[in-house]
């Protein structure tokens, strides 16, 4: 038995920041084309698909507030929805998102093939730095200009399985793939826009996409979930950033892989039913799962370190014993 989702992974090259949402629209609209002629049901698009990467850039509001969608379908994107529907060909779309009471948010939003709203994620995990630092080459400035999401993570039933929705720096965090797998995930969609450059550590520079596909791959296979991780990368108003936009696979497997610095699709035929084999072995949680010793997961924020040890074997109550 197999339930088998075809999926394409929409990479995005750069973005200007003069570029309309108008032409951007229609570079998605290109790309949904091409993923429905190749059979996709599915098509992944990145974080903050319609603009630029703003947050590089300190900002008056006046600005910075353009970058932002007052409402979803809105008169620019409603051809990418329209023609969705009308190919039968569901999507996800990453976008900064002003609510009607004044909330900013990062957001991704999941349509269905008949067009209908299925699931709406506000980023959790907000990377970078509140004011603006000029001893950086650009800045980051998510924790300036949006909201940490309000909601937990949450799957939802769509695409004839159990969906998941997570934002770029939400995947380098195992709590991410572990709520949504306590929940029975089989897909979880991320989108990304991640400079290769780290001002705070550059050592870690080199290892961008090993990193990058470190924390997915664990994170479908610990959960035993396909996971689609979608970039916006290349060199982007003077930054350069991470494309490597890949399909995995429950097994850790990476399926299916881009390997330009542009607008790319990349397919891959995903048999839901694969998790099934990792949900029922080695990570049968229901069996296997001892919830009550990870406590200080949920109980502490930062670090806690052990007490010192006297020499007698007989250590002070750490953290973990508090």
């Amino acid at each position: 038995m197999s339930r088998l989702l075809t999926i394409a992974a929409a990479q995005m090259g750069p973005v200007a920041r003069a570029e309309t949402r108008k032409q951007v629209v229609e570079r998605l609209l290109a790309m949904l084309h091409e993923a429905a002629d190749r059979g996709a049901e599915l098509v992944v698009f990145p974080e903050l698909a319609l603009t630029t990467f703003f947050p590089r850039w300190d900002l008056p509001d006046a600005e910075l507030l353009g970058f932002f969608e007052r409402e979803m379908p809105s008169a620019e994107t409603a051809p990418l929805f329209d023609a969705a529907e009308r190919l039968g060909v569901g999507f996800h779309l990453g976008y900064a998102e002003l609510t009607p009471d004044g909330h900013r948010y990062n957001t991704a939003m999941l349509v269905e093939r008949d067009g209908s709203i299925v699931a709406k994620y506000r980023k959790v995990h907000l990377p970078g730095h509140e004011e603006p630092e000029p001893w950086r080459p650009f800045q980051h400035l998510e924790r300036r200009y949006f909201e940490p999401g309000p909601e937990t993570f949450r799957a939802r039933r769509a695409f004839g399985g159990v969906v998941g929705v997570a934002i770029c720096n939400d995947r380098r965090w195992p709590e991410t793939y572990r709520v949504l797998g306590l929940q029975g995930v089989e897909l979880v969609c991320i989108g990304y826009n991640t400079p290769i450059h780290y001002a705070p550590d550059p050592g870690q520079d080199r290892l961008a996409a090993f990193h990058n596909n470190l924390v997915m791959a664990s994170g479908a296979y610990e959960n035993a979930t396909w996971v689609v991780g979608v970039a916006k990368g290349g060199l982007e108003e003077g930054v350069e950033g991470l494309c490597d936009s890949q399909i995995i696979a429950p097994s850790g497997e990476v399926v299916a892989r881009a390997v330009t610095e542009g607008d790319e699709v990349v397919v891959a035929q995903c048999d839901l039913d694969l998790c099934n084999d990792y949900k029922r072995t080695v990570f049968d949680f229901d069996r296997y799962r001892r919830p009550e010793m990870y406590t200080a997961i949920t109980a502490q924020r930062g670090i806690r370190e052990p007490a010192v040890d006297d020499g007698n074997g007989d250590d002070e109550p750490g953290a973990l014993d508090a």
